[in-house]
C-alpha cells in the first residue's frame, strides 16, 4: 500500500508529511533528512537571514534530490524582494504564512511556483482561496510556535475548514504519528505537517536540552502566550515562559532575544522553547527517516484495519 492524493501529486513526494518551517531549526540538516525520507522538507525564512538562506538552499541540493520548499513567514521577512529571491533560488514550493495572502500569492503563481498559506481561521483560509493559493496550511492552536491570539483546535478548525473549500488541505498542530495521521484524512486533509516532532529529531540543529525537554514533557507542559497581542505563541513551560503567562503588559516576544543561548547552548530559560503540546506523546529523540516511515506505514495500516472492524457487509 503506498500514498497517491492531491498534495503527493502537486509536490511530486512519495509520504505526504512536511516539516514546519521553524525558525533556525528549518534548515538543510534537518529539511534534507525529510526529503530523503519521503516527505517534504521546507527551509524557513522567519530567521530573516537571507543570506543564510541562500546558502541552506543551496547546501539542500548537495544533500538530497528530492522535492522541497520554502515558507515565506511575512511577519518576519521585510525584504520587499523576497519574491524574486525564492524565485531566483529555483525554488518550486512555497508556503506563506504570518500576513496577509493577497501580498505575495499572484507574484509567486505568476512565476510558476506551487503556493500553500498557513491559516488558523475559516476567515484566513476563505481570503486565502480568493486570493488563488493552490492548497491551505490548516493549523490548531495545540501547535506550537507562533499561534492566533484566539486559539482554535484542529478537532474543530480542520473539518470546518473543509466543509467550506475544496483546496488540499495540509493539517498542523498535535499530528505526530500514524494515528494522528489517520485522524487528519478522516477530518479532510491530505497531508499532515510535523513541527514539534520534527524539533526533537535526531538531525534537528537544536541543543540536546531542548529535545531532551521535549522527550520529559507531559501533555500539560506548554503555555500559551501573547494571547493580548499578537503573534501569540506556545511554548514549553519554564521559569522564562512561566513568568509570562498570566503577563497582560509585556510582549512575550521580548523574551525571544536570548534565542542563540537555548537553541543552540541549551540555556532553558534564555528564550522560548516554542513547542506544541503533542510534546507530552513524543517519549523519545529518532531518526527522521525512521519517523516518517513508521507514521506512515502506521497510517495505512490503521486506515485497513478501521475499514474492516467498522465496516460490515
Amino acid at each position: 500500500m503506498s500514498f497517491q492524493n492531491r498534495i503527493t501529486d502537486l509536490l511530486g513526494i512519495e509520504l505526504p508529511i512536511i516539516q514546519a518551517p521553524m525558525g533556525w531549526i528549518a534548515r538543510s540538516q534537518l529539511a534534507s533528512a525529510v526529503s530523503e525520507a519521503g516527505g517534504l522538507g521546507i527551509i524557513e525564512t522567519s530567521s530573516g537571514e537571507l543570506d543564510a538562506v541562500k546558502e541552506e538552499i543551496r547546501k539542500m541540493r548537495d544533500l538530497t534530490d528530492k522535492p522541497f520548499g520554502v515558507n515565506i513567514a511575512q511577519a518576519f521577512v521585510k525584504d520587499p524582494g523576497i519574491v524574486d529571491f525564492v524565485v531566483d533560488q529555483g525554488v518550486k514550493f512555497v508556503t506563506t504564512s504570518a500576513g496577509n495572502p493577497l501580498k505575495y500569492t499572484s507574484q509567486l503563481k505568476e512565476a510558476d511556483l506551487t503556493v500553500f498559506h498557513v491559516v488558523p481561521t475559516l476567515r484566513g483560509a476563505l481570503k486565502a482561496v480568493e486570493a488563488g493559493v493552490d492548497g491551505l496550511v490548516v493549523e490548531g492552536g495545540e501547535g506550537g510556535g507562533f499561534k492566533n491570539p484566539t486559539p482554535v483546535a484542529s478537532m474543530v478548525l480542520l473539518p470546518l475548514v473543509r466543509s467550506k473549500v475544496d483546496v488540499p488541505i495540509v493539517a498542523a498542530g498535535g499530528f505526530v504519528d500514524g494515528p494522528t495521521m489517520a485522524a487528519a484524512f478522516a477530518l479532510g486533509a491530505e497531508a499532515i505537517q510535523m513541527g514539534t516532532r520534527m524539533v526533537s529529531a535526531a538531525e534537528s540543529p537544536i541543543h540536546t536540552n531542548w529535545k531532551d525537554a521535549i522527550v520529559n514533557a507531559a501533555e500539560t507542559d506548554t503555555v500559551f502566550l501573547n494571547g493580548h497581542t499578537s503573534p501569540a505563541l506556545r511554548a514549553l513551560k519554564t521559569d522564562t515562559s512561566e513568568a509570562l503567562k498570566f503577563d497582560t503588559d509585556t510582549n512575550a516576544m521580548t523574551a525571544m532575544a536570548g534565542m542563540a543561548d537555548l537553541y543552540f547552548g541549551g540555556d532553558m530559560n534564555a528564550a522560548l522553547a516554542l513547542c506544541g503540546e503533542v510534546a507530552g506523546r513524543i517519549e523519545s529523540i529518532r531518526p527522521v527517516a525512521d519517523i516518517l516511515s513508521e507514521t506512515a506505514a502506521d497510517c495505512l495500516e490503521l486506515l485497513d484495519q478501521l475499514a474492516t472492524q467498522y465496516v460490515k457487509g
